[in-house]
């Protein structure tokens, strides 16, 4: 006899398993004909225990909680794999400048972009922080997430990053989200080794050496990152400079993400996917050689719509060469404060569709399977699988496709955690 803690009734499940023949991995008749409930799911001590059609469902069973999804639409739990959610201050100015002409490289060499935002959160205290990083991750809750990813980035020294991952782990302390944290100092050259304003590669050597031998294995000794990022563009870092970061990182046991061919082609991309990369994120000018080295790897391409749409920027990802290459392509926010200030994961479906030309399954595919596999979690969450963490959302839905359609609407109904239910809107 089967025994579960809860069992959820009358629902029809979107499960995001590839492995199943319908759209969306459906399980029951009702993706076909239009009818609604035909399917169920069961948890045991947070796992994903039995799912499947209701005519299924077996009889010899005992189980503490029976709820009825009222024929509502239910799909694995959100995930956000690209976020800088902890930040001081905002970038509301440069928005202006930007609205009349200003380049966003531009800015950034005006001593505006990241570093201004470095300035705001250096002085900001570890409590600030925590509390204005707090309400954005309420935010994403609300939309149905249940797992984020939260680079550091903005500090450019020890004490700062150190601060902001500790603010990270807290908020996957004391919200019910699994938070994955990023190492990512090499977000921009500091100010103190740059003392003539000017950002040429040469004076990233000492600062990249500095964070190899002594920040990066402090953070890697404290257990305050489940991985290591960085910015290799014209503005950030070199390949060099990225290839001995990914090194030392390697040698420490730190997985490997890279923020890449955004504003041009550096050929980023295809050195992470030579060290195993989880993902490559942005991606604009991503060329033939680049799509290839990502097919070769299992990388996968992580796309930020939202800030492609802030910056207005006009070279698309090439989406239909990844896809014809099967590389698996996961949507992500890019919240953060001064290229894509957003603060909704259900919003990213929309701009996937209407300006890379996704379809809905592919940006919500970007959001559950694929979003967990640049994050390392695609053992464990991202599809409705026996055996899995019983992270879910319930939906006020029709079809899934709504979910990509409606632009500042929000259906979702229940969060569920670990097969407990951690928020539900009258």
């Amino acid at each position: 006899m089967s025994q579960w803690d809860t069992l959820w009734i009358n629902v029809s499940l979107a499960t995001m398993d590839p492995t199943r023949p319908a759209a969306y991995g459906a399980i029951g008749t009702g993706f076909d004909t239009g009818t609604d409930g035909t399917d169920a799911i069961a948890v045991k001590d947070g796992l994903i225990a039995w799912l499947g059609s209701m005519e299924q469902l077996p009889t010899d069973y005992t189980c503490e909680t029976v709820i009825d999804g009222g024929g509502r639409w239910l799909t694995p739990g959100l995930i956000d794999c690209h976020t800088h959610l902890v930040y001081g201050g905002n970038r509301a100015e440069e928005f202006e400048l930007r609205l009349t002409g200003v380049a966003y490289d531009e800015i950034a060499r005006r001593g505006g972009g990241i570093l201004a935002t470095v300035r705001a959160t250096r002085a900001a205290g570890e409590e600030e922080l925590y509390d204005s990083a707090a309400r954005r991750l309420q935010n994403f809750l609300r939309e149905g997430v249940t797992g984020i990813e939260i680079k550091s980035g903005y500090g450019l020294n020890r004490e700062t990053e150190l601060k902001m991952l500790r603010v990270a782990r807290r908020l996957g302390e004391q919200f019910p989200v699994c938070v994955s944290t990023t190492f990512l100092g090499a977000h921009a050259l500091p100010p103190e080794y740059n003392t003539s304003g000017d950002s040429s590669y040469e004076k990233g050597d000492d600062y990249i050496d500095h964070l190899c031998r002594e920040l990066l294995p402090e953070v890697a000794g404290n257990k305050l990152a489940d991985a290591v990022d960085i910015f290799c563009e014209s503005i950030g870092f070199n390949l060099e400079q990225a290839e001995k970061l990914f090194t030392a990182a390697q040698k420490l046991g730190l997985p490997i993400k890279a923020h890449v061919e955004q504003l041009s082609n550096m050929g980023g991309a295809a050195l992470a996917a030579k060290f195993g990369a989880r993902s490559v994120d942005h991606l604009e000018y991503l060329d033939e050689a680049g799509v290839a080295a990502l097919q070769d790897s299992g990388t996968v391409a992580a796309l930020l719509p939202g800030a492609f749409y802030f910056l207005r920027e006009t070279q698309l990802p090439p989406i239909e060469q990844l896809r014809q290459a099967a590389i698996p392509m996961a949507i992500a926010s890019d919240s953060n404060p001064g290229s894509s200030p957003a603060g909704s994961l259900l919003l990213m479906l929309n701009m996937a569709c209407t300006l890379f030309r996704m379809t809905p399954e592919e940006a919500l595919a970007g959001v559950t399977r694929h979003a967990a596999q640049a994050l390392g979690w695609e053992q464990e969450r991202g599809t409705l699988e026996v055996g899995k963490k019983a992270d879910l959302v319930l939906w006020d839905i029709q079809h899934p496709a709504e979910l990509a359609y409606a632009i500042g609407n929000n259906p979702c109904h229940s969060v569920v955690v670990a097969g407990q239910t951690v928020l539900t809107r009258a």
